[in-house]
C-alpha cells in the first residue's frame, strides 16, 4: 500500500492547490510512482477524462504533474455550485442531481465508502498518495462527518502539513489558531507547518517562526515564496480573473459572467506574446476590444438574465454590429442563440430568447454530456477565417442540446470518444459558437486566432507561444524547484516514513 502525506490549509487559497502540485512534481523527479488525491471538491472548473467521467481541475493539475493520466477516483466527489446555496453532486464522474447545502450534509456521511475505496484502489498502484484537504479542517461547525479533511486524515491514517497565507496577512495566528481548535487526536497529526506566498527576506520571519515552533510544538517545514507560475487555478479566487491587458498588441475580453466556469479554457491564448486577456463584467470594459467571449457556466438561464440586466448584452450587441468578433463556448454559445428553454426544470425551469447572434435553440434534459472529443474546424467566415481547418481537442460538459437551423454552418466536426461525429456549434460572419472547452489548447490553435485578430487589426505577433503540452512541463519543473528549495524535504520524508 502506498505511503501518504496531506496538506490541509487554515483558509481557502492558502497554496493548498499549488503545494500538492509541487509535491507530485518532487516526488516524480525523486523516482516515486505518485498520484493526487482529494475527497471532495467544489469548483465549476471541471475536466472530463478519457472515459467520459467528470472531476476537478485540481487534481489533473496534480496528475499532470505527477506525470501520470488523470482518473475520477483521485476526485471521488465534486460539486459545481448552481446557487448560493446548492450544487450539483457529482460521485465518480457521474452527475447526481443538484442538492442544496443542508441536503448534501445530511446525506454526505453515506458517501464515505465512495471516498475510501477510491483512495484504496489508487493506494495499491502508486507509491505515495498525495491528499488534498478543502478549506480548513478547523470549521467546527462542518467537522461532523467531516471526509475531505481531518476525517479522511484519520480514515485513511494520514500525516498533515498544515499551509497558512502569509500574503493575507495574520498567518502566526491562523496557523496557531487553526492547531489549537483541533481536538488532541488531530493536533497530533499535523506534523509540520508551512508558511506560503511570502514576499522579501525570510529571515526577517526568523524569531517569529521559533515562538510559533514552540507555542504549537509543530517545526516549520519552511517558507515558500510568492510565485509567479503559469498553472491552471481551480475557482474564482485565481488571480487570472485580475489580468491587464493595457498595452496588448490584441486584447480579447472575456465576459466575467457570475457562474462562469471552465475559465482555463483561456490559458492558452494568454500565453500567446503580444495577446493581452482580460475579465470584464462592465459594459464600458468591452471597449476596445479585438475579440469578446462569451465561456462556460453553470447556469445559462441566470447568466444570461445578468447579461441583459447588466448592460453588458446590449453592449456586446452593439460591439458585434461594429465588427467585433463574438466566439461563446458551451454555456456562451447557448447564449448566442436564440432561446434558451429549460421545461424539465434541469436549472430552474423556464425559457428566455438569447442574444440572437447565431441561428440555434438550445433546450434543456436531464441528461448530461461528458465527453472527450476531437476535430477539425470548418471552413470559417469573418474575422476568424484564419482557423479554417484547424484540428482541435477538448472535452464537453453540458445539459442542453442545441439545434441549428439547416442552413445554418458548423463551427466544427467533431468525433468524439464513442466514435460519434458531430457537426459542433455555429458560425455566421462574425458570430461563432461550440461546445468544446481547451478548443484553443491543440498546437497552433492559440496562436492562429491571436494572428487571425492581428492581422484583421494591422499589428504584427513576432513570436510564437510555446506549445501548450511543453509550457505545462516547464511550470511544473519551475514550481517544484522553487518550492523544492523552501521547504526541507528531509523532514517530508521522514513524515512520510513515520519517523517525524
Amino acid at each position: 500500500m502506498a505511503r501518504c502525506i496531506m496538506v490541509q490549509g487554515t483558509c481557502s487559497n492558502a497554496g493548498k492547490s499549488l503545494i500538492c502540485t509541487a509535491l507530485c512534481r518532487i516526488f516524480r523527479q525523486d523516482g516515486w510512482r505518485v498520484a493526487p488525491f482529494k475527497a471532495q471538491n467544489m469548483a465549476l472548473n471541471s475536466f472530463i477524462t478519457a472515459d467520459g467521467s467528470e472531476m476537478g481541475r485540481a487534481q489533473v493539475v496534480q496528475a499532470e504533474a505527477a506525470g501520470i493520466v488523470p482518473d475520477v477516483r483521485m476526485n471521488p466527489i465534486l460539486l459545481k455550485p448552481t446557487s448560493d446555496v446548492g450544487s450539483q453532486v457529482i460521485v465518480l464522474g457521474q452527475a447526481r442531481g443538484n442538492r442544496t447545502a443542508r441536503e448534501y450534509w445530511g446525506d454526505k456521511k453515506a458517501l464515505m465508502p465512495v471516498v475510501k475505496q477510491a483512495y484504496d484502489s489508487l493506494a495499491v498502484e502508486y507509491d505515495i498518495i498525495v491528499i488534498e484537504g478543502a478549506g480548513s479542517p478547523a470549521e467546527i461547525n462542518l467537522k461532523k462527518d467531516d471526509i475531505v479533511n481531518m476525517g479522511l486524515a484519520k480514515l485513511v491514517d494520514a500525516p498533515v502539513l498544515l499551509v497558512g497565507d502569509i500574503d493575507r496577512g495574520g498567518v502566526f495566528a491562523s496557523l496557531y489558531g487553526t492547531v489549537k481548535l483541533l481536538e488532541p487526536d488531530e493536533q497530533a497529526r499535523i506534523r509540520a507547518l508551512i508558511i506560503n506566498k511570502f514576499r522579501g527576506d525570510v529571515e526577517i520571519l526568523r524569531s517569529g517562526l521559533a515562538q510559533l515552533e514552540e507555542l504549537t510544538s509543530k517545526p516549520v517545514a519552511g517558507v515558500v515564496p510568492y510565485g509567479h507560475f503559469d498553472i491552471d487555478d481551480e475557482d474564482s479566487l485565481s488571480e487570472r480573473l485580475d489580468g491587464d491587458a493595457r498595452g496588448a498588441a490584441v486584447r480579447i475580453a472575456v465576459v466575467q459572467l457570475p457562474r462562469l466556469s471552465n475559465f482555463t479554457d483561456f490559458s492558452a491564448l494568454g500565453r500567446v506574446p503580444g495577446v493581452g486577456v482580460y475579465y470584464a463584467d462592465k459594459p464600458a470594459q468591452l471597449d476596445g476590444a479585438d475579440c469578446i467571449i462569451l465561456p462556460g457556466t453553470k447556469a445559462t438561464l441566470s447568466d444570461l438574465k445578468w447579461l441583459r440586466e447588466s448592460g453588458m448584452e446590449a453592449q456586446i450587441l452593439k460591439q458585434h454590429a461594429a465588427g467585433t468578433p463574438v466566439l461563446g463556448i458551451c454555456g456562451g454559445f447557448q447564449m448566442l442563440g436564440r432561446t434558451v428553454s429549460d421545461p424539465e426544470n434541469t436549472e430552474g425551469g423556464g425559457a428566455m430568447r438569447g442574444l440572437g447572434l447565431l441561428p440555434v435553440d438550445t433546450v434543456f434534459h436531464p441528461h448530461k454530456t461528458t465527453t472527450q472529443a476531437h476535430g477539425v474546424v470548418s471552413s470559417l467566415s469573418g474575422a476568424l477565417e484564419g482557423l479554417s481547418g484547424a484540428a482541435v481537442k477538448g472535452y464537453e460538459i453540458h445539459m442542453g442540446e442545441t439545434a441549428r437551423d439547416a442552413d445554418a454552418l458548423p463551427f466544427a466536426v467533431l468525433i468524439r470518444a464513442d466514435g460519434t461525429e458531430v457537426a459542433d456549434g455555429c458560425q455566421v460572419e462574425n458570430a461563432y459558437g461550440t461546445y468544446l472547452h481547451g478548443v484553443f489548447d491543440a498546437p497552433g490553435v492559440a496562436s492562429g486566432l491571436a494572428q487571425a485578430l492581428a492581422v484583421r487589426k494591422g499589428v504584427t505577433l513576432n513570436e510564437t507561444a510555446l506549445g501548450t503540452a511543453g509550457y505545462k512541463e516547464r511550470e511544473y519543473d519551475r514550481l517544484a524547484d522553487a518550492v523544492r528549495q523552501a521547504l526541507d524535504m528531509n523532514l517530508i520524508y521522514r513524515i512520510l516514513e513515520g519517523k517525524a
